[in-house]
């Protein structure tokens, strides 16, 4: 047995315990029940305990009031080896705070950016050893960590002569010193050095260390001072990337869609222009109806399976040399298309991928690596494959239409494949290309981190109502209703996503398994991630069923006023005027112009003097949708259109869950309903209105983001972003900044309402800073959409004088995308195209056809793809060296 002795220094407060736990038996194999306390002697806590020898343990702190953990150590468990022959272990330890630089413990820079080769712990010590254990996450690719110190065995302060460390985990590093070759007492610091030269390139900051060899004085003895932190005080990573959907890369072996095989050439790219992220769309499978409906990226049908359009053929090609021409003929046909035609690309993959399945499905299924992914991934490969199976099988992607497979059973689907054994194999089909694009995927990730890349995905905020994750566990959803976003820049009606919203209450049941697991596969593929709609993990816009636009949604979870409130804040409350739509004569011409005779004739109700309501079979916007679902012609859009503002006419929603409790309509002071208030009660509503918006619920939504965001996010080590536009409440950049959680700044989106464009050398560090995202029109498209708004940005942010000219010139974009390059954000990641537009030969001729989605269409066709190859692109040189010029590594 080995004994050890821990000490820590740490100030407690009264009825506080610190407290040890880890993997051995005597530390409780991470039990916090069975932890051991520890002693205290002023601030310096210390115990002792035996431990057997030859054995490696895991362990940390934790802080204990009673029967409750106060608080635990950030980041990774502490590691230390106990080999034979080693009787007394002393270890000094120092608490682990989460730092500042936490985003440097992520995978984008540990297996990436400032990746190293990991190397072990050491298997034998010496007689008298003195293990130096310090925190660095600071050395990059072409760097290492040495010690250097004034005695001859640490090199006489001459760095060149300076003892290296070894890197034990991520951003830890480790060096064993023999203690009889140190004197008692000798001063050191911490170095980086450049690995090819051995120069110094930051010497720590801070006065000299101490090394006490003495107290491995006796034989046999380990002194280990673990957790030592490097001090860099002003270290500030600043890197760049492109956002690309991966349907949009173009390459001249594409299949007319961009694939997991052509990520490579984009990571080439990427890696030739000192680039350090590529960010993609989400990438989960969205088959639902065939059509191409289902290129919307966010509306998946899974949360796990990735998408079959992503396959890379080439990587996997068919024996038979006739067929293989004729995919590769149709292939070049589709890959010569200015856009993605989704519904000829997937069925060309689907078609490909069942004729691979028959010459190679055999071989793969049988495979020691296939089976080894299959155990590991069952629990969602099962459904899936069902799921795809019953889909196809009904001709409908609603389960609601399958009969008795209409609820999930488990035993029931097995009992099936007993019944039917061909749908086996038709499982192990689905099965077969989930473990191709697993394996291509997975291959790629490993190419991108052998380049110094790092690639970010996307979480969607929602889950498509017919997906896999909706009938496998319902409970975890509210059918009910649906999600959406309140009005905004992009969209004035507000958005309505159509996706169920959360039951979080039923999960933090089970500390939010979903979540957890959902971001667990995606760490299989990415080092970075985006949070879309990080506002939904504090409060979504939760919108009724009946409703088509945003509208009438209403934020949830929240508190709702009940009517004493409304009328004591002098707003007369009246049911029929405050909650029933308001439809006016005098206001009907404005929204019908010469159709209003017949819509008061056809679809209204007089319901007082010169009032009206909506005759029952158009009284919601979903009755109306279908009312007029194949009129196209301009009359019966505006009456659509006009019938739509009506539901609109509200001041107040009542809230779904407490009948005695309204919700303010959002934008309610658009409406006629508040234009035919008197004055004073106006004022009232305009009160009430920007308390329930603005104030009432900062810290009641803070309560709900922190109970979820802190599990989810320690969950993984990708690096965590979240996309905060929108109406942001004033809690959420306190969360985001405590949980080090970066932002999304725009320049043309200020989160300042006092401002038109965002100062970008005031942005927050720990934030992500773009030109354009996939929502909105880059930069060539933007300069033209509005004269006003571009002639003030011409103006007031790049201080030139005169007018604007019509187009944004190279030299525009140049000055452009230079100023965001020099932002004080940790991150600068712009859209592809606006990297292409500072090149008069290389960008799209068409500007307008740079643009990704339009969120306020919802019937929006994603098939935005690359104008040029990225095989053309990697031989301008010319061009890539201006980018890796400009580039901030």
């Amino acid at each position: 047995m080995a004994l050890l002795t821990f000490q820590l220094n740490y100030h407690t407060m009264w009825g506080q315990q610190v407290c040890l736990c880890g993997s051995s038996t005597e530390l409780g194999q991470f039990d916090e029940a069975r932890a051991l306390p520890l002693a205290a002697d002023g601030d310096r806590w210390f115990t002792e305990v035996n431990i057997p020898e030859t054995t490696d343990i895991h362990y940390y702190y934790f802080i204990r009031q009673g029967e409750s953990t106060l608080r635990r150590e950030w980041g990774h468990h502490r590691k230390l080896h106990i080999t034979k022959g080693r009787k007394e272990f002393l270890i000094q330890d120092l608490w682990k705070d989460q730092p500042y630089h936490a985003y440097l413990y992520s995978s984008v820079f540990t297996e990436s950016i400032f990746a190293h080769r990991k190397e072990p712990l050491p298997a034998k010590y010496y007689s008298h050893t003195v293990l130096l254990n310090v925190i660095c996450p600071f050395v990059n690719r072409e760097q290492r960590l040495v010690i250097s110190g004034e005695c001859d065995a640490l090199g006489g302060w001459d760095v060149k002569k300076a003892r290296a460390l070894s890197c034990l985990d991520e951003g830890e590093w480790q060096i064993m010193l023999d203690a009889k070759t140190v004197p008692p007492k000798s001063a050191y610091k911490f170095v980086i050095v450049d690995a090819a030269t051995g120069d110094a390139v930051h010497w720590e900051d801070g006065g000299d260390r101490i090394l006490i060899a003495e107290k491995a004085q006796k034989n046999n003895t380990v002194f280990v001072e673990m957790a030592l932190q490097y001090h860099h005080h002003h270290f500030s990573f600043r890197g760049t990337g492109t956002a690309i959907p991966l349907f949009s890369i173009r390459t001249n072996d594409s299949f007319g869609v961009g694939d997991f095989t052509d990520l490579r050439k984009m990571i080439d790219w990427a890696s030739l222009t000192r680039q350090q992220l590529i960010q993609l769309l989400p990438v989960n499978d969205t088959t639902s109806t065939k059509t191409w409906r289902d290129s919307y990226p966010y509306s998946a049908i899974s949360i796990y399976a990735l998408h079959p359009v992503y396959l890379g053929c080439r990587d996997y090609p068919l024996k038979e040399e006739k067929k293989w021409k004729a995919y590769l003929r149709e292939a070049e046909r589709l890959n010569l298309l200015p856009e993605l035609d989704y519904e000829k690309v997937l069925k060309l993959k689907s078609d490909y991928s069942r004729d691979l399945f028959l010459q190679d499905g055999e071989t793969v299924l049988s495979s020691d690596e296939f089976n080894l992914f299959f155990e590991k991934n069952r629990y969602w490969l099962f459904p899936y494959a069902c799921y795809c199976h019953l889909r196809d099988r009904y001709n409908s992607a609603d389960f609601r239409d399958w009969g008795e497979y209409s609820s999930y059973d488990e035993q029931r689907l097995e009992r099936m494949l007993e019944v039917y054994p061909d749908v086996k194999k038709n499982l192990s089909y689905w099965y077969f290309v989930q473990f191709l694009l697993h394996k291509q995927f997975s291959g790629v990730k490993e190419y991108a981190h052998d380049k110094g890349v790092s690639l970010k995905g996307d979480i969607p905020i929602g889950i498509n109502r017919d997906s896999i994750d909706a009938w496998t566990t319902p409970h975890l959803f509210n059918m009910e209703t649906q999600s959406g976003a309140p009005p905004d820049d992009f969209s004035f009606f507000g958005q309505n996503w159509g996706f169920p919203t959360y039951n979080w209450q039923a999960m933090e049941e089970d500390g939010f398994a979903w979540w957890i697991s959902r971001f667990r596969k995606m760490a299989d593929y990415f080092d970075a991630y985006r949070i879309d709609h990080i506002l939904g993990f504090f409060r979504i816009w939760e919108i009724p069923l009946h409703a088509v636009q945003g509208l009438l949604g209403h934020f949830s979870p929240a508190l709702p006023y009940w009517e004493e409130e409304i009328s004591r804040a002098g707003i007369p409350f009246d049911e029929e005027r405050m909650l029933q739509p308001f439809i006016h004569e005098h206001f009907l011409p404005d929204i019908f112009g010469e159709h209003t005779e017949e819509v008061k004739n056809s679809y209204l109700d007089i319901s007082g003097w010169q009032r009206f309501r909506l005759k029952s079979f158009c009284d919601t916007q979903q009755k109306i949708k279908r009312l007029f679902a194949d009129a196209a012609d301009e009359k019966s859009r505006r009456i659509c259109d006009g019938l739509y503002a009506l539901c609109t006419e509200v001041l107040f929603i009542r809230d779904p869950q407490d009948q005695h409790r309204f919700h303010p309509r959002i934008t309610a002071q658009y409406t006629y309903s508040y234009r035919y208030l008197d004055e004073q009660v106006k004022a009232s509503f305009n009160r009430l209105y920007n308390d329930f918006y603005y104030n009432r619920h900062n810290y009641f939504w803070r309560e709900q983001a922190m109970k979820k965001l802190p599990a989810l996010i320690s969950s993984t080590s990708m690096l965590v972003c979240g996309e905060d536009l929108g109406m942001v409440p004033d809690c959420v950049p306190s969360v985001m900044h405590e949980l080090q959680m970066l932002s999304l700044e725009i320049q043309r989106m200020p989160k300042d309402p006092k401002v038109m464009f965002t100062d970008l050398q005031t942005l927050p560090y720990h934030s992500v800073c773009t030109t354009s995202t996939h929502d909105m029109s880059p930069i060539r498209s933007w300069w033209s959409e509005n004269r006003e708004v571009t002639q003030r940005y011409y103006n007031d942010v790049l201080h030139h004088d005169g007018i604007a000219p019509d187009e944004c010139s190279r030299e525009l974009c140049m000055e452009i995308i230079h100023n965001h390059l020099q932002s004080s954000a940790m991150w600068v990641i712009l859209p592809w195209q606006d990297w292409l537009s500072l090149d008069e030969e290389l960008r799209n001729p068409d500007a307008g056809a740079e643009r990704i989605n339009i969120p306020a269409n919802p019937e929006h066709y994603w098939r935005y793809r690359m104008h040029i190859s990225l095989d053309d692109l990697l031989k301008e040189q010319d061009f890539n060296q201006l980018i890796g010029g400009m580039n901030r590594s």
